[in-house]
């Protein structure tokens, strides 16, 4: 067997060589301003984890260096996202008291288990498996995660100290419970927060409004303590690099997350690779998907030891890259450690910020989840799909997120196997012959569909045109051959026209080509 090569062992050997230093202070200045639009990203999202706010920053940090060394995209920049902080707080909130201790640690055990599993599905070179999760299924678990992420920010902006609850409907129906509560000037702060974070995002597209309105809410508590002095602010931290964080292996831990981190990490692929595929059209790069399922693993890996949580591809961040001209994944990792250099000495100035302006501001990024145009799109291409959307947003609200993806997942498979158990079937007659031109598989599922249709049949002769037949399976075969046989027991055939070699192939292996019933015409 041939050793794998230094290229396949360590890629970014392939592109590295061939930076200049032109290419290099180009990627300086774009991770610059990646890492100025990830900082507040990456407070927001591990607040939504229920996690302390510099693990969002250790997610920045060496999970993007592993993801950009050794992906398959130019420009797909991983991290902390806020589908994937929702789902990690729903999947460990009920197992410990978010933010302490216990509770990093399990969300960083789960995020090992799902590297490991995005890894071996790259080492197997399984990285189509991520399609069976459709587009359908992700946009409605987005449209879910963005409500239940603002169902869940809702107290902090109302200045209410609510305890986690199992569902978002659990969550909403205790906020409701106790808005008599309200904080009054908390509300004003985070409801100044976001229309000037809309306003200015209408406004001034590229700017760092997340960054902008955090400022602002910092300095409005810090000028009018009589009027805020009482709201509540980000804890504090000690400015240092990601810091070595022992897992445990705790057989009961490993298989109470198990489930969870399948979900999480086949959601943090599809997330990832839709991501780099649609940039990758525009700068017409080729990619690796497998390559790219295997960085993805390694990174959350590596980075549950070095205290990041899961990471997975971000489109704002990823879309910066790209549309800022980067020039390779040096833009990544320049972004990363900038990152570094403020968890290290920036780190006291988040402790000024106010909770009621980060709930505000998490708020507007729950709404820039939500893919309006998409949902439209859905609308408007298939009821089937959209109806899987609307089961999976459903899903999201009523049940645990890991269950509602795995619920989207059968739902979506439902509506194929529904679709594919029938396939197209053009039926005419010609004499004494009865003609069907089959599109489609003949599979388990279909087969018991063709057969009813074949016995309908009354000619003489009944002729398949077999061109669009692209597979047939064990179920198929038996079929087609009980109902050549029961033709001939009438005087009648059954003949299949133009059918592909394989087909062919797989028909006469059941009973020899000389017992075949069934006859075959070019």
């Amino acid at each position: 067997m041939a050793l794998p090569s230094r290229h396949s062992l360590f890629p970014f050997l392939s592109w590295l060589p061939r930076q200049t230093r032109a290419s290099v202070g180009r990627d300086l200045i774009v991770g610059l301003s990646g890492a100025i639009l990830a900082l507040p990203q990456s407070i927001a999202y591990a607040l939504i984890a229920g996690l302390p706010p510099e693990y969002g920053l250790y997610a920045a940090i060496i999970p993007v260096l592993i993801a950009c060394l050794w992906g398959s995209s130019w420009h797909l920049i991983c991290g902390p996202t806020a589908a994937i902080s929702i789902v990690l707080y729903a999947s460990v909130s009920p197992l410990a008291v978010p933010a302490s201790q216990d509770y990093v640690t399990l969300i960083l055990l789960l995020t090992f288990l799902a590297g490991v599993f995005q890894w071996l599905l790259g080492l197997l070179r399984f990285g189509a498996l991520v399609n069976f999760v459709s587009h359908s299924v992700v946009l409605g678990f987005t449209l879910g995660a963005a409500v239940v992420i603002a169902i869940g920010q809702l107290p902090n902006l109302l200045g209410l100290d609510l305890p986690s609850q199992a569902t978002a409907l659990d969550s909403f129906i205790l906020l409701c419970k106790h808005l008599g509560e309200v904080d009054k000037p908390s509300l004003a702060l985070g409801l100044a927060t976001v229309i000037v974070g809309a306003i200015l995002k209408l406004w001034l597209p590229r700017w760092p409004t997340l960054l902008i309105t955090l400022v602002l809410g910092a300095l409005l508590v810090w000028l009018w303590p009589s009027m805020f002095g009482h709201v509540q602010l980000v804890s504090a931290f000690v400015g240092q690099l990601p810091p070595f964080s022992p897992l445990p292996l705790d057989l009961d831990l490993i298989l109470r997350l198990l489930p969870s981190a399948v979900a999480v990490g086949m959601l943090a692929l599809v997330t990832s690779l839709s991501i780099a595929r649609s940039i990758s059209a525009r700068s017409q790069q080729l990619l690796d998907a497998n390559q790219e399922v295997r960085a993805q693993g390694l990174s959350n890996i590596v980075g549950a030891f070095f205290s990041g949580s899961l990471s997975a591809g971000s489109f704002t961040r990823s879309g910066l890259s790209y549309e800022a001209g980067a020039c390779s994944p040096l833009a990544g990792i320049f972004s990363a450690l900038w990152v570094a250099l403020f968890a290290i000495f920036g780190a006291q100035l988040i402790a000024h910020i106010p909770i009621p302006a980060m709930a505000g501001s998490i708020l507007l990024i729950a709404w820039g989840l939500v893919d309006h145009r998409g949902i439209r799109a859905l609308l408007r291409v298939s009821r089937a799909e959209f109806l899987v959307m609307a089961l999976t947003c459903l899903a999201t609200l009523l049940l645990e997120l890991q269950t509602a993806i795995y619920a989207g997942v059968l739902a979506s498979l439902f509506f194929y196997l529904k679709r594919t158990s029938q396939p197209r079937v053009q039926h005419w007659r010609n004499g004494e012959e009865d003609i069907l031109r089959v599109g489609g598989s003949i599979f388990f599922g279909a087969s018991h569909y063709l057969q009813v249709r074949l016995q309908r049949m009354h000619g003489a002769r009944v002729v398949i045109e077999a061109q669009q037949i692209n597979f047939i399976d064990y179920s198929g075969v038996e079929m087609l051959h009980q109902e050549a046989r029961r033709l001939l027991r009438q005087d009648r055939s059954l003949t299949l026209r133009r059918a592909r070699p394989q087909v062919v192939e797989e028909l006469r292996k059941l009973e020899g080509a000389e017992k075949c019933p069934i006859r075959f015409e070019d």
